[in-house]
């Protein structure tokens, strides 16, 4: 139930935006590297260049982003048994399959200067290319 509140809620509040949730493209398998959750001190670090990339400014609100809390920072198949984010883990594996899925991340945040719970909460995926280092292959929020 929670899967299907998750694909279509924003469809409603963002569907002129983005038409439907989906990466414009995958990573390709054979240029990820191999992660683990002893890399989540390199994800962390890795997103204070990720984030401004991915959320940039909205000119109503420029320093929405300027500031975060990661609410969950985990490779996707270590999601599994908890129920918020194993839903995640689900999308992934639709989007992209199994195997990017089981190589990305996922990453909730929280961005307390937005002014409503849309904008406050943000899911990105991410994964590790062995020559370009982390990026963001998704955005959900």
């Amino acid at each position: 139930m929670l899967y299907i509140l998750i694909m279509t809620i924003p469809m409603l509040f963002f569907g002129s935006i983005q038409g439907y949730a989906q990466p414009k493209e995958c990573p390709v398998l054979s240029e990820l590297e191999k992660t683990s959750i002893k890399d989540k001190k390199e994800v962390i670090e890795a997103l204070n260049t990720l984030i401004p990339k991915t959320y940039g400014k909205l000119d109503d609100f420029p320093d929405i982003y300027t500031k975060w809390d990661v609410v969950t920072a985990k490779p996707f198949p270590k999601t599994v048994g908890n129920k918020d984010e194993e839903d995640y883990f689900g999308m992934a594996k639709t989007f992209c399959g199994k195997e990017i899925a089981e190589k990305s991340w996922l990453v909730r945040l929280d961005f307390p200067k937005a002014p409503g719970a849309n904008l406050a909460q943000g899911q990105i995926f991410l994964a590790k290319s062995k020559e370009k280092g982390w990026f963001v292959w998704f955005r959900y929020h």
